[in-house]
């Protein structure tokens, strides 16, 4: 995607056209990309996959006025892979520039973080834990009980740490939601501060993501810039700060207990439970340990409201989950849809079936410690409760 944005940008230069070109992150088609929009009156339309060999092409066909021609896949919004989605967490992601924080603001950005600064901690809680949001990291454990722990536990110090040492075999959304939408981590981020009464977070991010890490810092750069980070927080009187560490490469770090004795600097092992970390986690201090998509869906939860979020899934998985489809099929990528879809639907409506045209028999669910499921499950619908009949596991969404 780089060599085509460079040249694009170097045959508009040659023919003297003045264009606007953002680079934003993905829309989740990973099959069509690298994907150019472009802005019309009418939304904006796609092109792709586009290599650096179709850009000369492409001028002349004058694909920059949005003209049918060469690669030309029509609306971005009406392609079936988008139009059946639903997208909240991901309703930024591949639309907006990730480093323009004004951008970010005008696609309801930080809109969930004003609603907050008007209420008590208490309410911020309730609200989370109305909406029916669970952790997003493959423990499924309500975000709204965790946080409440956290509230009650006595304490002038507290921490919210992000767990982005996303480690699951076939996983990508929590890199996608900090290279493509960093701002909503941080704002959920600094939700979750509000909410319990902590003052510093930390991002534990996976070491094999360099790129994250370097928007990550500008993001954070930004925010603070802004007000949106440090002392007095949009004047609310509130303050919190964060800060992006790299994790060890193991995955034993990837559970709570071993992130936390990493984040410390010793060596990543479990700890023994009791206490939970929402007690004694960070230097011994409560801390809220959520991962990345879970608190990213916080700010649309204190923008819309938690019946809002809530009316989406089905039983007791109430909202959205991104599944990322990878491995032999024709369409891989990201989908955010609401619990209740099968895996047949996933398969087939989405990823197009197998890539070589042959029946697919099984697929793995929820990474390293999840299972195959084969072809007689796949009418399972994703819901951790379904899933947990037949000794499956969500997981990740992976």
């Amino acid at each position: 995607a780089n060599d085509v944005f460079e040249a694009i940008s170097a045959e508009a230069q040659k023919r003297q056209i003045n264009l606007n070109i953002v680079r934003n992150g993905s829309r989740g088609l990973f099959w069509l990309e690298p994907l150019v929009e472009v802005e019309t009156e009418k939304g904006r339309v796609a092109f792709g996959p586009v290599s650096t060999n179709d850009v000369e092409k492409l001028f002349d066909n004058e694909f920059f006025l949005g003209r049918e021609g060469e690669l030309f896949l029509g609306l971005t919004d009406e392609l079936s892979w988008l139009k059946n989605q639903e997208r909240l967490t991901f309703a930024r992601v591949g639309i907006t520039d990730p480093l323009d924080i004004a951008d970010y603001e005008k696609h309801s950005g930080f809109k969930g973080l004003k609603n907050a600064i008007k209420l008590e901690p208490q309410l911020i809680v309730k609200e989370v834990a109305d909406s029916g949001l669970r952790g997003r990291g493959g423990a499924a454990f309500p975000t709204g009980i965790k946080w409440q722990t956290v509230l009650d536990t006595p304490s002038k110090t507290k921490y919210i740490v992000c767990n982005a040492d996303e480690g699951d075999s076939g996983t990508f959304s929590d890199r996608m939601i900090m290279e493509d939408d960093p701002f909503v981590l941080i704002e959920g981020m600094i939700i979750a501060g509000m909410a319990v009464g902590a003052e510093y977070g930390y991002i534990y991010l996976r070491s094999e993501y360099p790129d994250a890490q370097h928007v990550l810092n500008k993001a954070i750069k930004i925010a603070k810039e802004k007000g949106y980070l440090g002392s007095n927080i949009l004047g609310s009187g509130y303050n919190f700060d964060l800060e992006v560490t790299r994790a060890a490469g193991a995955y034993i770090c990837g559970e709570e207990t071993s992130l936390l004795e990493s984040l410390e600097g010793k060596r990543g092992m479990v700890r023994y439970k009791p206490p939970l970390p929402a007690i004694e986690g960070l230097y011994g201090k409560p801390t809220v340990v959520n991962n990345v998509i879970t608190l990213a869906t916080v700010p649309i939860i204190m923008d819309k409201g938690a019946l809002f979020y809530a009316d989406f899934g089905m039983g007791r998985s109430k909202g959205t989950l991104p599944i990322q489809l990878a491995g032999n099929l024709k369409q891989t990528g990201l989908i955010e849809k609401a619990f209740g879809i099968s895996l047949k639907e996933l398969l087939y409506d989405f990823g197009g079936g197998s890539f070589t045209g042959k029946p697919i028999k099984a697929v793995q669910v929820g990474g390293p410690l999840g299972a195959f499921l084969p072809e007689a499950q796949f009418d399972t619908p994703l819901d951790y409760e379904k899933f947990s009949e037949i000794n499956a596991v969500v997981g990740h969404g992976g």
